[in-house]
């Protein structure tokens, strides 16, 4: 089964959790890139509420071909309860029809079931199933520390299953 890791990260924890656990599940990986600048304590405010009207964003890749995976992964974190605007964009533009996919989110506070829970809304509605899903608290959590994490949670949750 051909896996691949799609994520967003703003703070470069996400991308941590996504790198290890394509490293873990032998996936490919790719960033999805947000094209409006976030970074600052005023973007981020305005990627917050951004994020929760999901409102949408340019991206890039703004086309991606997903034919060729069994499993898609698909990582976030957490804003305001919702997912980032460049998750929310790509799941409404990239095809997920007949796929299988496995969700994850990565949060400093609260909000991840209910991310988790917006996405698989999203994903189903396109024609795809949701398999499984698991999110990763970071706060105050250094890099190796998420990365040991995600070697944890593939092991206990048997991600490596889904590759065979």
């Amino acid at each position: 089964m051909k896996s691949i890791i799609l994520y967003y990260s703003r703070s470069r924890k996400t991308a941590a959790a996504a790198k290890a656990l394509a490293n873990e599940i032998s996936a490919n990986i790719v960033e999805i890139e947000d094209l409006k600048g976030r970074s600052g304590v005023l973007n981020y405010i305005g990627s917050s509420i951004e994020a929760f009207r999901e409102i949408k964003t340019r991206i890039k890749p703004e086309i991606l071909d997903l034919g060729g995976y069994d499993l898609i992964y698909i990582g976030t974190p957490v804003w305001a309860g919702k997912p980032a605007p460049a998750i929310v964009t790509a799941i409404d533009k990239y095809n997920f029809q007949g796929k299988d996919v496995i969700l994850f989110a990565t949060l400093g506070g609260s909000g991840g079931k209910s991310t988790i829970k917006r996405m698989e809304e999203k994903i189903e509605a396109r024609g795809g199933r949701i398999i499984t899903s698991f999110s990763i608290r970071t706060t105050g959590k250094k890099m190796y520390e998420i990365r040991e994490e995600i070697k944890g949670i593939v092991e206990e949750m048997d991600l490596k299953i889904y590759g065979i």
